[in-house]
């Protein structure tokens, strides 16, 4: 059997999605369906079995959690909203659930494949690389993560089995609806700038012109490749960038969306004073680890990955297929 946690998330229903192109049903999903809206991600997908987050971490902790074995975990399941302070709520979500599930796995010599993010290096001012002089969170969402990191980091030299965390950049793509104001721009802006002809963006900060902060931008199809990669690689273990190694602009990345619609125009709004401080105007993956671990099977190109997810938010509602 194969576990996602996140299972009818984003990243995670695109894994099981993957899984099942590979002619995997034995899959037991796990997730919150508090949001409904999520069952649309996994309706076509074929699973053996659904548990919801709660009775899940509630097994793991006290140890009665049993399905026989287990092939590998792919930890994807967390509280992903970066502007969410309750540190109390992210800690017992992002951090505690984690650490029960880590010994679950290393108790039982499971591979462990889990979600941490690029927010872990802060504003950037230390570089991306996977090492603690550039760490730093400016959130307790990017704490949280920052403090499993470090948490599974203690434990290296003593793994009973593979553990290797994937520092996500700025991943877009499908089945990514109900992530509101935390998914991606290319859902945000598509369907404005489908119907208005303008697509917003904020106004320069931290020294870059109106629109010219760079991110990492990642299809999610590639964050699943470079899950897969590991799995299929168990005798690698460590922290990896999940990232192409080449930023472009929000300018650069929303011309896209323009260039599919064939119309469109890029209107500016001021930069919000709540994120001030919280908020990173630069990411770029050092892939050196990633591609010395031995990945090879590449990124898409951004301006065909957007296309593709186009394609589909104009005729599947951004859903796959």
């Amino acid at each position: 059997m194969i576990i996602v946690t996140g299972g009818a998330g984003f990243i995670g229903s695109n894994i099981v999605k993957a899984l099942n192109d590979r002619g995997r049903t034995d899959i037991l999903i796990v997730d919150d369906l508090t949001d409904g809206r999520k069952i649309r991600n996994i309706q076509n997908l074929e699973f053996l079995d659904y548990i919801d987050c709660d009775d899940f971490d509630c097994a793991i902790a006290d140890g009665t959690f049993d399905v026989g074995p287990i092939e590998v975990v792919f930890h994807e399941g967390a509280c992903a909203d970066t502007m969410e302070y309750n540190g109390k709520y992210m800690m017992k979500n992002n951090y505690e659930g984690s650490k029960n599930l880590f010994h679950y796995c290393q108790d039982r010599r499971i591979p462990f494949i889990y979600a941490s993010s690029a927010s872990t290096y802060g504003n950037g001012t230390n570089g991306f690389v996977e090492k603690p002089e550039a760490e730093e969170a400016l959130n307790p969402y990017a704490y949280s993560k920052l403090l499993f990191d470090r948490y599974v980091r203690k434990y290296e030299g003593e793994y009973t089995a593979q553990v290797v965390g994937l520092r996500y950049f700025n991943v877009y793509g499908p089945n990514e609806a109900h992530k509101d104001k935390m998914a991606s721009l290319v859902r945000q802006m598509f369907y404005k700038n489908k119907e208005t002809g303008i697509i917003n963006l904020f106004e320069g900060t931290d020294g870059y012109e109106d629109g010219g902060q760079t991110r990492d931008f990642i299809y999610v199809k590639d964050v699943v490749n470079v899950n897969f990669y590991f799995w299929e690689h168990p005798e690698i273990s460590g922290t990896f960038n999940c990232g192409t190694g080449n930023a472009h602009s929000f300018n650069q990345f929303m011309q896209a969306v323009i260039d599919y619609n064939g119309k469109g125009k890029i209107e500016y709004i001021p930069f919000p004073e709540v994120l001030k401080g919280k908020y990173q105007s630069f990411t770029e993956a050092d892939t050196t680890k990633l591609l010395a671990a031995g990945y090879d099977k590449g990124f898409h190109k951004m301006e065909d990955a957007v296309k593709e997810y186009c394609e589909l938010l104009d005729n599947n509602e951004g859903y796959l297929r």
